[in-house]
């Protein structure tokens, strides 16, 4: 594991996201999610893409994140889990000297839409609570009125002590 607090904490969001992916059952694939227009197959679809896709634009890339190659259930985990650790690795190999910063920017994402995943399939599991606040200073600071783009709704009003997984979803503008 990462010894870098970023990368750590990146690297649980990862394990955590493996195991709620791996608690999909067949049955809820069409369900709706907290995510506008997308149901658990598109969600998971995209949570797999979505380390590969940090690779690629950690490399220079531009991926395209409006569609999502469609993953069979039964492959959905070790998919995902491969490209975590392709994910890790890569910033492994980029040495100590690298920016983690958009580590931060990668938990965010995995955090949030691991959130969207539970509360849609029903799973009763205890989130990481790090993961959950390194991913909601990130966007608290880097999501504007300009920039949400149509993943991100307006922020949802939660009250302050609301736990962090809800505070993390109003953030990303999920009505928790």
């Amino acid at each position: 594991m990462p010894t870098d607090v970023p990368l750590a904490v990146l690297s649980r969001a990862l394990d955590q996201a493996v195991s709620v992916i791996g608690g999909v059952q067949e049955s809820q694939l069409g369900d709706p999610t907290p995510c506008p227009d997308w149901d658990v197959r598109r969600l998971v679809a995209h949570l797999v893409a979505a380390p590969a896709r940090f690779v690629e634009m950690g490399s220079g890339g531009k991926p395209d994140w409006s569609t999502d190659p469609p993953v069979g259930l039964g492959e959905a985990a070790s998919s995902f889990r491969a490209n975590a650790d392709e994910l890790l690795a890569t910033w492994t190999s980029k040495g100590e000297d690298a920016d983690t910063s958009m580590a931060d920017w990668q938990t965010a994402e995995v955090a949030v839409h691991t959130w969207d995943l539970v509360r849609a399939t029903g799973q009763d599991r205890d989130l990481d609570p790090e993961v959950a606040e390194r991913g909601m200073a990130f966007l608290s600071t880097g999501l504007t009125d300009e920039n949400r783009g149509p993943a991100f709704g307006p922020e949802v009003q939660v009250p302050g002590d609301a736990p962090v997984y809800v505070r993390l979803a109003a953030v990303a503008g999920r009505a928790p």
